[in-house]
């Protein structure tokens, strides 16, 4: 019996899977079987690989020949399979060493001809392997992703004929080489400067970034919402080396990793409000990652907020808590981290144009009314930050940038990496994760600015995760401003960010 190594992804944990080969006695004509609970994709595999096989000149010999992939409880999913299968049958006729073969791991969809075509998820493969001390034998389109593990022993062929002269002899494959490219950024060009007007709008996106707290912002069409929004990211620490390999994992897992080289600007993320449930948590029949997943160490962007699905919005509220989201399907449990920071935006009503008396339509102030409401309190309670974005006059704006420009986004992003110095310094995690004992032991507040704060959540009505979230607002505050304490400033700016609630629109 014939045994090599392929691997399963299982959300971020890989699940090793032992390939088995076996021949037993002669028949008149050769039978191929494969056996595991498998997906459809894996039991098409025998007629990849026999054909595979036959551009080779390789016969399969008039035997059962019987593949086994174990442990036979765990679902295999996907072509990935191809190149492990027909590896072991090469051995088990003679072509290739078991002994050679068996330190490495192999995955890769084997084409009719022999041609070994692209496979998702090669660099946590990569890393995964050398963390065992093996190597990863992967399609050549996926050599420069796979070596971006640092794995020394990795074999990127483009045909199966490839590998074989390899192992033989007749041949020698060249390891792989990447460049520590940084993944193209949409956003590149940006800065925060080309936003003008909206100082308390910018002043929150600064709270924002400091502390990784979630953002709301509401106000009409125009105003500046999603350009606020896109330059978030520009202002932004740039990505620690833990935080550049576990999500350019998540994006290799998805396919989207695409030979860019590592992920190193933090990503954002913007979902229509046309995506569906699977599409924001992720799912499908292999529980592939979704978009709050590719927005994790970075930022998540929703427009249109109460446009929707409420239920598809709800899937936000567990992840927003614990940082991470658990996939469940019928045969498979897949947990992807989802540590996002949360930007949405809305208009204030339907037409939005509530308080303009030249534009609002008749319904108001009903309609906005019943608009917020599609926003469940619970979510709302988890956005830290409420911003109104008021619209700027056209002639403002056109004085405004002739006159001066805003700070730059290199200017706020000083103040923000400073902040966060501080709050690494002190708790070993930005003040958005802070929770329980340790936001306690992290708020120093006077007993004046602690009954300030006492009065203002009875008056408001405030849950103990609003008043704790309060408190995590004006800790970053304060860290902007480089203090150790919070004071009642700090508190009452923090208090003037959670004024949106139901009813507001109505008044």
């Amino acid at each position: 019996m014939i045994s090599l190594n392929s691997i399963i992804f299982n959300g971020m944990d890989i699940t090793p899977i032992d390939v088995q080969v076996q021949l037993s006695s002669g028949l008149s004509k050769p039978e191929f079987k494969i056996i595991g609970l498998a997906d459809r994709a894996v039991k098409e595999s025998a007629e990849r690989v026999r054909n595979a096989l036959a551009a080779l000149n390789l016969g399969l010999p008039p035997k059962k020949l019987t593949v086994n992939l174990s442990p036979a409880d765990v679902e295999k999913t996907g072509a990935h399979f191809d190149l492990p299968i027909l590896c072991a049958i090469m051995c088990a006729i003679g072509v290739l060493s078991e002994e050679k073969l068996a330190r490495y791991i192999i995955m890769g969809e084997v084409g009719l001809n022999g041609a070994i075509g692209k496979t998702d998820g090669c660099l946590p493969a990569g890393v995964w392997a050398a963390k065992h001390d093996m190597g990863l034998i992967c399609p050549a389109s996926c050599g420069p992703e796979a070596a971006l593990s640092a794995n020394a022993n990795i074999l990127a062929p483009e045909h199966v004929l490839d590998l074989v002269n390899h192992f033989k002899g007749m041949a020698v494959l060249q390891p792989p080489v990447t460049t520590l490219e940084t993944a193209p950024q949409t956003n590149a060009k940006i800065d925060l400067c080309d936003v003008h007007g909206q100082a308390a709008a910018k002043r929150a996106l600064e709270i924002a970034a400091a502390g990784g707290h979630a953002m709301l912002m509401i106000g009409p069409p125009g105003s500046g919402k999603t350009m606020l929004a896109a330059r978030l990211a520009t202002i932004m620490p740039e990505m620690t080396a833990a935080e550049i390999l576990e999500t350019s994992t998540i994006y290799s897992i998805a396919g989207q990793l695409n030979g860019r080289g590592l992920v190193q600007n933090r990503p954002f993320r913007s979902v229509h409000h046309t995506a569906s449930a699977v599409a924001l948590a992720g799912g499908g029949g292999d529980a592939r990652p979704g978009e709050i997943s590719l927005a994790h160490n970075g930022v998540l962007f929703l427009d249109e907020l109460p446009e929707f699905n409420r239920t598809t919005l709800e899937i936000l509220r567990q992840p927003m808590e614990s940082g991470q989201i658990m996939i469940s399907r019928a045969r498979r449990n897949a947990t992807y981290p989802a540590r996002f920071q949360l930007i949405a935006a809305m208009n204030p009503c339907p037409c939005g144009h509530l308080g303009n008396a030249a534009m609002a339509c008749s319904r108001a102030p009903r309609c906005a009314e019943a608009y917020q409401n599609k926003i469940s309190g619970p979510l709302l309670d988890r956005i830290d930050l409420h911003v109104d974005v008021d619209a700027v006059n056209p002639w403002e704006m056109h004085n405004s940038a002739n006159e001066s420009t805003g700070e730059t986004s290199e200017t706020v992003r000083a103040r923000v990496v400073a902040a966060r110095t501080r709050q690494i310094a002190r708790q070993g995690k930005i003040n958005a994760y802070l929770d329980g004992p340790e936001l306690d032991a992290a708020v120093h507040m006077s007993p004046d600015a602690t009954e300030f704060l006492n009065t203002a959540a009875e008056k408001m009505g405030m849950s103990a995760r609003g008043y704790n979230r309060i408190k995590r607002i004006a800790r970053t505050i304060a860290d902007l401003r480089g203090a150790s304490d919070v004071d009642i400033s700090d508190l009452a700016e923090a208090l003037s960010y959670r004024q949106i609630g139901r009813g507001k629109f109505a008044a």
